[in-house]
This record gives structure tokens, C-alpha cells and sequence, in this order.
């Protein structure tokens, strides 16, 4: 990719975070209808701060992001880590939620009232590696973030 390619780029993946900011913030607010008829309403309830959460996380990197100072391959990496690892865990919390297990992953919600029961070993599995896999995919997007953002920014952003 050529250098003169890169705001392109930067600004083109800063577009797309903020739409899936928003896109967030819509499920956010129409998963809260469902809260009620969930199999765990206290994971609903969490499910559904997380997605707010992570909404404004999205529309705050999305806005930054061509501020960032990173070679074209880091920001791909960036971009992908920060939505699977976002959308990882949110699907995490949205499977608990739905079936009312993953009490060996998610324990604290478990121990709340309407919190989690056991469930099938494939539906532990399933909330397991949704979950573990999302912390490594946002530790490499928040380094990247980290190191794209050292330095003054460059007078032509």
C-alpha cells in the first residue's frame, strides 16, 4: 500500500467503528425489550450495559483513529482485533444471557440473584472461548491504539 493510501485507509476504517458504534447503540437499546423474557435477566441487564459501553468505545476510537501514527498493516490489525474483541465478549455475555448459563466463566454474575445456573458442556464451551478469546484481540488493539497515539499528531490531521 502506498503511503499516500494510508489516510484513505485510516479514514475509511474510522468511518466504519463509528457505524458499528451505532449499530451497537441501536442492539443496546432493543435488547433491553428483551431483558424480561431472557433466561438470565441479570446478564441481560449486563449484556446490555456492555453493549452501551462498548458503543461509545467504538464512537471514540472511530473519531480518533486517524490521528493514529501506524503503518497500514498495524491499523488492519487494530481494526480487526477491536471488533472481534469487542463483539467476542458481547456475544459471550448475549449466549449467557440467552440460555442462563456460563457459570464457569461469567461467576460473579452467576452468584447474583437471576444470575447464572450450569449448563451443557457444549454451552459452557461455547461462552468460554467467546469470552477468553476477546481479552487477547483487545490487549493487541488497545497496545496498537497506545502506539499509534505516541507522538504529536501530524499537522495535516
Amino acid at each position: 500500500m502506498a503511503a499516500t493510501d494510508l489516510p484513505a485507509l485510516l479514514s475509511r476504517q474510522g468511518q466504519r467503528l463509528l457505524q458499528l458504534g451505532i449499530a451497537l447503540m441501536l442492539y443496546c437499546s432493543i435488547f433491553g425489550f428483551a431483558i424480561p423474557v431472557l433466561g438470565s435477566q441479570r446478564i441481560g441487564l449486563s449484556s446490555h450495559t456492555l453493549a452501551a459501553l462498548q458503543s461509545v468505545f467504538l464512537l471514540a476510537q472511530g473519531l480518533l483513529w486517524t490521528r493514529l501514527r501506524l503503518t497500514a498493516t498495524a491499523a488492519r490489525v487494530a481494526f480487526w482485533t477491536s471488533i472481534y474483541g469487542t463483539l467476542a465478549i458481547l456475544a459471550a455475555y448475549t449466549v449467557a444471557a440467552i440460555w442462563g448459563v456460563g457459570i464457569e466463566t461469567i461467576r460473579l454474575a452467576g452468584e447474583l440473584p437471576h444470575g447464572l445456573a450450569a449448563g451443557t458442556p457444549f454451552q459452557e464451551t461455547v461462552i468460554k472461548a467467546l469470552s477468553y478469546s476477546s481479552a487477547p484481540a483487545g490487549l493487541v488493539c488497545f497496545a496498537l491504539l497506545l502506539y499509534g497515539l505516541r507522538g504529536r499528531p501530524s499537522s495535516s490531521t
